[in-house]
């Protein structure tokens, strides 16, 4: 079973977990479910090398999905779905599809994209059919479906996709993927197309319209450009002008980590007004191998949103190998917009290799935007320390939003460790309010229903 589209859809799936529960229990139910065996039959001969080699451990094969969820590691879990799924017809695939529902969430997601995904490899039209049938969780499953389909059958998908486009018009609205949920439905076939004929797949996304026709050749022009940039470079003349700045940025980028040499030679060639995305894009790419490089190269990078957003990619990449050298680092730019938005990059990777020394950074910053970020990343990424110590950490944040954000996300975690130590603290602290108090005095959340004070982003705890 060839599943090119399992990691990509795996990412998406993530991204779009919140709403693909929405729909519980809207899913139809399979007709056939009491016509068929669901568990397939498949000759040794026919079976994958990893089924293969699973018989070979003492392993029986999977007979049902709850036999599945009760194998020991994910890994191998994930394969038992694999081969589970691998050998059933569309009919069996409907049939258990319509199980899914009674899955957690977790598990519920894994085995959908892998489901849909050998669905739409084998009868793909049925399994955008069950889609229209699923209310609103089917918008987050149609991607993992066309995506599998143009993997296979990518001249098929594109019509299909032409005839029935509001059908995907969710794809450019919501999280997850490349771009909003993968760039929409044009941009994902054109990448999986551009793999298999990136002459063909250019051609069609020519014969696009308004944004679609920008993504998608965008999308093959990227694609090209993760092994042959030079190739990809001279194809952008083709592009509408409007388009053409992404697609720089992506070859930038691209080329910058293959051999930043050429990719900046290539962009002195640009057009004036491209330049810059282009440039920071190139030193982004650099610095995934070479932070200490990409630092000399953005200092000559004007003020301004593409050096901004270098600065963040540099920080992050250099914090993955040195998070104290890429903090001191952003304290010499002397750009304290920049280096607040970056600390957020560095932070979670600091704390994670060491939180000690990035607290004593944190500590050791003036009352500021840059102090209140670091701080802020610090509580939020740090699953190790005590909650209590990043109680009292937040509330030293001076700006408020993040004052309230970051001791809540911390109230809540020391709540489901020691309730009683937590609620004595709420209660005799200054920093909550009254409101606060009361709801968790409660055993509620700190917020009441969706509004969030200083703009949330901490899911409520329930009763």
């Amino acid at each position: 079973m060839n599943n090119p589209w399992i990691f990509p859809a795996a990412a998406l799936a993530l991204g779009a977990a919140g709403g693909f529960l929405a729909g519980k229990g809207s899913a139809p139910s399979a007709a056939a479910s009491n016509s068929e065996n669901l568990a397939p039959r498949t000759s040794s001969a026919s079976r994958p090398a990893s089924a293969t080699a699973e018989g070979k451990r003492g392993n029986t094969r999977s007979r049902s999905l709850a036999d599945i969820m009760h194998t020991p590691g994910q890994t191998d879990r994930i394969q038992a779905l694999i081969n589970f799924y691998g050998g059933m017809t569309p009919t069996q695939l409907e049939a258990e599809a319509a199980k899914l529902e009674d899955l957690p969430m977790s598990e519920r997601i894994m085995a959908s994209f892998l489901l849909f995904g050998k669905w739409a490899e084998t009868d793909p039209t049925a399994a955008m059919a069950y889609t229209q049938k699923m209310g609103f969780t089917g918008n987050f499953i149609r991607p993992t479906v066309l995506q599998a389909w143009a993997s296979k059958e990518p001249e098929v998908a594109a019509k299909y996709y032409s005839d029935n486009s509001r059908q995907f018009a969710m794809m450019g609205m919501m999280g997850g993927g490349r771009g909003m949920m993968g760039g929409g439905g044009a941009a994902t076939i054109a990448t999986e197309w551009a793999r298999q004929d990136s002459t063909a797949a250019l051609a069609w996304a020519g014969t696009l319209t308004g944004s679609e026709k920008g993504s998608a050749m965008t999308s093959v022009i990227g694609e090209i450009a993760g092994t042959d940039p030079k190739k990809a470079a001279g194809m952008v003349a083709s592009m509408d002008a409007a388009s053409q700045g992404a697609a720089y940025n992506d070859i930038a980028r691209k080329w910058g980590s293959q051999s930043f040499t050429d990719a900046e030679a290539w962009v002195r060639t640009l057009p004036a007004d491209q330049q810059g995305g282009a440039m920071a894009s190139a030193i982004a790419g650099l610095s995934k191998d070479n932070p200490q490089l990409a630092a000399e190269k953005v200092a000559a990078l004007p003020a301004g949103d593409d050096r901004n957003s270098a600065v963040s990619t540099l920080a992050q990449n250099w914090s993955r190998q040195d998070p104290q050298a890429a903090a001191a680092w952003l304290l010499k730019q002397n750009d304290p917009a920049a280096a607040s938005s970056a600390m957020r990059e560095v932070m979670p990777n600091w704390v994670s290799q060491d939180p000690a020394a990035a607290l004593v950074f944190v500590n050791g910053q003036q009352p500021g935007d840059v102090r209140d970020s670091a701080a802020s990343a610090y509580i939020m990424s740090n699953s190790k320390s005590a909650p209590a110590d990043l109680v009292a950490l937040a509330t030293t944040i001076t700006d408020e939003s993040s004052r309230s954000r970051s001791m809540g996300m911390a109230t809540m975690r020391w709540i489901q460790e020691d309730p009683t130590a937590a609620k004595a603290y709420v209660q005799a602290s200054d920093a909550f309010t009254t409101e606060q108090k009361d709801r968790v005095a409660a055993g509620k959340s700190l917020w009441g229903g969706g509004a969030r004070r200083g703009g949330g982003g901490v899911p409520p705890v329930g009763q």
